[in-house]
């Protein structure tokens, strides 16, 4: 458990620090070291990554806090029919 761990935490720390000198000096200081390419070109990129971000963690959140107690015990769900095993007697 502990070799992907280390091998992802490798990875993610060698893709971070391979940012090549011409777009560490096109980068603004907060993104340095971390992306390739031109940066962004107005405020409104930063608006827009935000707002994506946010949107991304929300559906994260609510996806995994309904997967682990999705709160519906009716026998006759949806999900009893596609969840159940057809060779349990039932």
């Amino acid at each position: 458990m502990k070799k992907p761990l280390i091998l992802c935490l490798f990875i993610l720390i060698g893709l971070t620090s391979l940012a090549c000198p011409v777009c560490d000096q096109r980068q603004p200081k907060i993104l340095r070291g971390i992306t390739h390419g031109a940066g962004p070109e107005s405020n409104w990129d930063y608006l827009i990554i935000t707002s994506a971000a946010a949107i991304v963690i929300l559906t994260l959140f609510y996806s995994v806090k309904w997967l682990v107690k999705p709160g519906e015990s009716s026998e006759n769900h949806i999900k009893r029919l596609i969840l159940t095993n057809p060779y349990d007697g039932r």
